[in-house]
């Protein structure tokens, strides 16, 4: 989540418990005043939770920097990079990885590959 989200919350939340506060020391006598404080409270929690539900949630990305030399032998699999499943849509990034070499029938892969 992003901080700007947390903001948005940790605001709201804190301006509902000055309101209620408040409304706890008054201590109004009247029935319609204390219906009128609930509507603020709900209201005001509305518009914070509308605000937040409003600001985009940012997806963590994946990124392989700076991976060393794999190498493997016979059949087997070597990767410097990224393995996802084919329907993972993380973002990805891939910079300066290293060699990957393989022999007798095996995979080599230095960027991203999507497995189905």
């Amino acid at each position: 989540m992003k901080p700007s989200r947390h903001v948005v919350l940790l605001i709201t939340g804190l301006l509902v418990a000055v309101l209620a506060t408040a409304l706890i020391v008054l201590r109004w006598d009247s029935a319609d005043r204390i219906a009128t404080g609930v509507s603020a409270l709900a209201g005001l929690a509305g518009v914070g939770v509308a605000l937040w539900a409003a600001l985009p949630a940012v997806l963590s990305g994946v990124r392989a920097r700076v991976a060393p030399v794999s190498r493997a032998r016979g059949a087997g699999y070597a990767n410097s990079g990224i393995d996802a499943p084919a329907g993972d849509t993380t973002p990805m990034e891939v910079s300066r990885t290293g060699d990957a070499t393989a022999g007798d029938g095996g995979q080599a892969i230095t960027g991203i590959v999507r497995r189905p």
